[in-house]
């Protein structure tokens, strides 16, 4: 590891990078980590601390798809000015993990949520928030990116020990075997497990809905109120408060990203997260009389037999049929789309060769 990179790997640098840098022949150039995106700046992190950057004209021009554009996490190639406070990114390096979702809405396109994850710090409340269901859609996305999942279930002190236990039940008969740590930001209970959980050096995500407690969380980890937090309502429900993705260095050395709850997130490119996230249904189906089984109506399924028995769990079944059903809707239209963008770029590129022939 070179001199640079070793200055670098408290920020999460690793041989990996290294790799992908000589493979690039951009040895050259200064290496950052994107810690926020503000617009059109982006601010970020190396050895000698946080300053301002923004996008290179040419990186722009050539950028295929938004989901190219730097996000929180990513490192990038950069040139310094000549005071060293303010920077020109002019490529990203290739991403070793990541966090993506569907666009909101009907587009059909990625939106990168963050990127070189270690751990994804999925957190659900006990009480208004707990749903087994998105839950595994969470675990689909974060699987898909080659993130590893930890359960974190909030606000313990809302429920009794019988409803925590239930709930976890829930989550096992689903067949999630990931591990669920069960805290409460009001008690403390539980924080110190999260807290021995990170790593000097590793990258952590929160992914919630809105109002479940990562900010309050965060600010525990801390040890100060550094996120701002509001009152709950009358529910228990939290107020939602975070409104940007940031890379926060704790004092361990370990780096936490606070994410803005989101209210709705597609399947999209998942395929690989889906067969990790139901392994089970996958061993089941391997088993299948035919082997384009569609575990519908099929004479000799062993994943419906698997449901008759009661050795599968319905409600399990089911979210995996929506799942691939969704992820494989969307999948054929972004192929479509990128097939017409390239069509349509084609045709651009043609316009302009012809018009600097009659210009000549």
């Amino acid at each position: 590891m070179s001199s640079v990179s070793e200055q670098l790997n408290r920020f999460g640098w690793d041989e990996w990078f290294d790799a992908k840098v000589q493979e690039k022949g951009l040895e050259g150039h200064g290496i950052a980590r994107v810690v926020a995106v503000d617009r059109d700046q982006l601010l970020v992190i190396n050895e000698s601390g946080e300053f301002r950057a923004k996008l290179a004209g040419r990186f722009l021009y050539t950028v295929d798809k938004p989901s190219d554009l730097p996000c929180v996490g990513d490192w990038v190639y950069i040139q310094y000015s000549g005071s060293d406070d303010f920077g020109i990114i002019h490529d990203v390096v290739p991403r070793k993990s990541f966090l993506r979702r569907k666009t909101a809405g009907d587009a059909i396109e990625y939106q990168m949520i963050a990127s070189n994850i270690d751990v994804a710090l999925i957190v659900q409340s006990c009480q208004f928030d707990f749903n087994v269901n998105r839950l595994e859609r969470y675990l689909v996305m974060v699987r898909n990116g080659h993130v590893h999942p930890v359960v974190l279930l909030t606000k313990t002190d809302l429920v009794s020990p019988n409803t925590l236990q239930q709930l976890i039940v829930e989550i096992r008969s689903a067949g999630i075997t990931t591990d669920v740590i069960a805290l409460s930001n009001i008690s403390g209970e539980g924080v110190n497990s999260v807290r021995d959980l990170l790593q000097s050096g590793k990258t952590y995500c929160l992914l919630g809905s809105s109002g479940v407690g990562k900010s309050t969380l965060i600010n525990q980890l801390i040890g100060r109120q550094v996120l701002e937090t509001k009152m709950v309502s009358g529910t228990g429900e939290g107020r939602h408060t975070t409104v940007r993705r940031e890379l926060i260095v704790l004092n361990n050395g370990a780096m936490l990203i606070d994410n803005p709850g989101m209210r709705e997130f597609g399947i999209l490119g998942a395929e690989e997260g889906i067969g990790s996230s139901f392994a089970d249904i996958y061993e089941l189906a391997s088993k299948c009389k035919y082997a384009d089984c569609s575990h519908s109506n099929e004479p000799g399924c062993a994943v419906l037999n698997a449901l008759e028995e009661g050795s599968l769990h319905r409600a399990h079944y089911q979210n995996f049929v929506k799942l691939k059903s969704e992820s494989e809707f969307h999948d054929l239209s972004y192929l479509e789309k990128r097939n017409k963008d390239k069509a349509f770029g084609r045709y651009i590129k043609s316009v302009k060769k012809d018009l600097g022939i009659k210009r000549k």
